[in-house]
C-alpha cells in the first residue's frame, strides 16, 4: 500500500515533460548556394511577417489547444537552427519568435542535401519537449536537386512513416513553368510532399513570397487543404 501511495504521489507531483499543443511545425527554409544573403534575409522577413500576422494568430487561437510549437531551420549541405522551438500562443510569443529570425548570421552553406534536411526536421520533432497533436514539416526551396546524403525518396518515406506530413513551398524562378511541363511545383508535388493532407503552395515570384507563406501557415495551422487558387498563391 505504501509503495502504491508513493507511486501516486510521484505521478501527480512530478511535472510532465511533454507539453500538449495542436501542431509541431518545422519551417525548413532554403539556404543553399542558389540563395544569396539578400534572399536569406527576404525569406526570414517573410516568415517573421507571416507568423505575427493577425490572421495567422487568429488561426492559432482557433486550434484545439490554442497554441502551436514552431522552429525555423535553414538547409543546404547542412542544416542550422535559426529560431529554436517556441510555443506560440499569442502576439507576444509570435513577436519573440519573429525577432529570433532577424539579424542572425547565416550558418547553412553548400549544395542541396534535401533528404538529410527532411530527416533532420524529423529528428528535431522527436527530440523536442513538445507533444503535438499534429506534426508538419514545411519545406521551401527553389530546386529539387539532391547532391549528397540520403535520397529524397528514402527520407520522405521515413518521415511519413513516423506520422509527419511534409508540405512544400516552391519558390519559382522567372523562367520556371511551375506546374506545367514538369516545373518546380509539379516536381515538389511528385517528390517532396507526403503524408496525410499534404499540399503545395507556390510562390510565383519573390513579391508573392510573404503572402504565400501566410496562406500556407494558415492552412497548416487550421489543418485544411488548399483550393487550387490558394495553392497557386498568385
Amino acid at each position: 500500500m505504501r509503495f502504491l501511495l508513493l507511486i501516486l504521489l510521484l505521478t501527480f507531483s512530478t511535472p510532465a515533460l511533454a507539453q500538449d499543443t495542436d501542431l509541431e511545425l518545422v519551417l525548413l527554409a532554403d539556404a543553399s548556394g542558389s540563395i544569396d544573403q539578400r534572399e536569406i534575409d527576404f525569406q526570414r522577413q517573410g516568415y517573421a511577417q507571416a507568423i505575427t500576422d493577425p490572421e495567422v494568430l487568429a488561426a492559432i487561437a482557433n486550434t484545439a489547444y490554442g497554441s502551436i510549437a514552431v522552429t525555423y531551420v535553414e538547409w543546404a549541405a547542412n542544416t542550422a537552427v535559426v529560431a529554436d522551438w517556441m510555443r506560440i500562443d499569442g502576439p507576444e510569443s509570435a513577436t519573440l519568435f519573429a525577432a529570433e529570425l532577424l539579424n542572425k548570421p547565416r550558418q547553412a552553406y553548400g549544395r542541396n542535401a534535401i533528404g538529410a534536411a527532411l530527416l533532420d526536421g524529423l529528428r528535431l520533432m522527436e527530440t523536442n519537449q513538445y507533444d503535438g497533436w499534429r506534426r508538419v514539416i514545411d519545406f521551401s526551396g527553389d530546386s529539387v536537386r539532391n547532391y549528397s546524403g540520403p535520397s529524397i525518396e528514402e527520407a520522405r518515406s521515413t518521415v511519413v512513416a513516423a506520422g509527419v506530413t511534409i508540405n512544400a513551398l516552391p519558390i519559382l524562378r522567372p523562367d520556371d513553368p511551375g506546374r506545367a511541363q514538369g516545373g518546380l511545383e509539379a516536381q515538389y508535388e511528385a517528390q517532396i510532399i507526403g503524408g496525410l493532407g499534404a499540399f503545395v503552395v507556390t510562390a510565383e515570384n519573390r513579391a508573392s513570397f510573404a503572402e504565400a507563406v501566410k496562406r500556407k501557415l494558415i492552412l497548416e495551422i487550421s489543418g485544411e487543404m488548399p483550393s487550387r487558387e490558394v495553392a497557386d498563391a498568385r
